[in-house]
């Protein structure tokens, strides 16, 4: 004689009646309401403390929860959300944790729980991390082995005027080196920047960067005014493919802490945006806790480059059976008995010409190879594509 589900009380109470007539010994009760003789016995003796009431449901919730959050240690974790909207329950706990040192913090799993219960925790849709064969990933072993830069998207200030974000950081330590404001993407406000950046930390090894202005152009092997004071320092330009904004994807996930940190909502005029953007930096860099370091801050693994910057260019030299020619102000250089068009980016700057096969010499500016030189078509052949040589 089973338990009936719809009614489990009736049933409880059936078998303490037929308990009380001793029609049945213990054994012969049990079988015939198909439960265990310590079932049986257990709810003998809960009718015996408490009467027919006692044979409700329990509550089945434990008497102690070792991991339960206090109420202290819960209010300092929401406050800290609410301080820091975009930091996640992982990221609260490794900048608490050193100001409370004495307190007993929970799992992360537990401080992400108790932010969702508050309404603290914005769900989003999981996506596959993006993958593109053939893409080199950047690689690092110390600080300053790799810089990347872009502009963040301009937006306006209250008073109408936009503002063009610049933004560098060192790739190995997560760095953020500037957050400068400007008035456009002109690679003649640009420089002022690197220069105060290579005097204050020093010269990286490489710079990232995208393909837009001022970092690359539509030129001969992308070269620009501003690649080519980095490649003349000693510096090797990366330039990600077009339109895989993911192949600088540290760079790009800071530009989305900074949007949520400093620009939302813009502020009133470009120089209270900048006190914001320097706001933003000290705590990014000093305090905020990153995941890709582990919890701690880049502040505290970053180092300046010893390869220091002194303001003057290296003297631009090639090997002894190179061709040498400077390139005019016009782009140009005389090369036989043509004028060939290079790149008014390398104006005054030297070039050397190796020649590799018979009639075709290979275009160097620096340790880089811009592209071929066909002396028998007039052609100079870059990276980017064919340029044609004026009559």
């Amino acid at each position: 004689m089973p338990w009936l589900e719809t009614a489990p009380m009736e049933q409880r109470g059936r078998f303490i009646d037929d308990h009380r007539l001793a029609l049945y010994d213990m054994t012969e009760l049990c079988a015939r309401y198909a439960v265990s003789r310590k079932t049986g016995y257990k709810w003998l003796a809960r009718y015996d403390a408490g009467g027919r009431a006692a044979l409700g449901d329990r509550s089945r919730a434990p008497h102690h929860c070792p991991h339960k959050i206090s109420e202290e240690v819960a209010q300092w974790l929401l406050t800290a959300r609410r301080r820091h909207p975009d930091w996640g329950p992982e990221k609260l706990l490794q900048w608490l944790e050193p100001r409370h040192p004495a307190v007993a913090w929970p799992a992360i799993s537990t401080a992400g729980d108790l932010l969702a219960r508050h309404g603290l925790v914005k769900k989003r849709r999981r996506r596959r991390p993006p993958h593109h064969p053939g893409v080199v990933p950047p690689v690092t072993t110390a600080p300053n082995d790799l810089w990347a830069t872009d502009f963040k998207g301009q937006f306006r200030t209250g008073d109408g005027i936009y503002c063009y974000p610049l933004t560098v950081t060192d790739q190995h330590t997560r760095f953020l080196l500037a957050c400068q404001g400007l008035l456009s993407t002109r690679g003649t406000g640009v420089r002022p920047i690197f220069d105060r950046l290579f005097r204050e930390y020093g010269l990286p090894r490489a710079m990232r960067t995208d393909n837009g202005v001022p970092f690359a152009s539509t030129s001969l092997h992308g070269l620009t005014p501003l690649n080519v004071w980095w490649l003349r320092l000693g510096i090797q330009h990366q330039r990600i493919l077009p339109a895989h904004p993911q192949q600088n994807g540290a760079h790009e996930r800071m530009h989305k802490t900074l949007k949520q940190g400093a620009i939302r909502p813009p502020r009133a005029t470009l120089a209270i945006q900048q006190r914001a953007f320097n706001r933003f930096r000290q705590e990014y860099n000093d305090e905020r806790p990153h995941q890709f370091l582990r919890g701690r801050t880049p502040g505290a693994l970053y180092r300046p480059s010893p390869r220091a910057y002194t303001g003057t260019l290296p003297a631009l030299e090639y090997p002894g059976h190179f061709l040498v020619k400077r390139v005019t102000n016009a782009g140009t250089i005389r090369f036989k008995t043509r004028l060939l068009y290079l790149s008014t980016a390398l104006k005054q700057h030297r070039v050397g010409l190796e020649e590799v096969d018979n009639g075709i010499w290979s275009l160097y500016f620096c340790d880089v190879l811009l592209g071929r030189i066909d002396e028998r078509q007039a052609l100079v052949k870059g990276q980017l594509g064919v340029t044609h040589v004026p009559g």
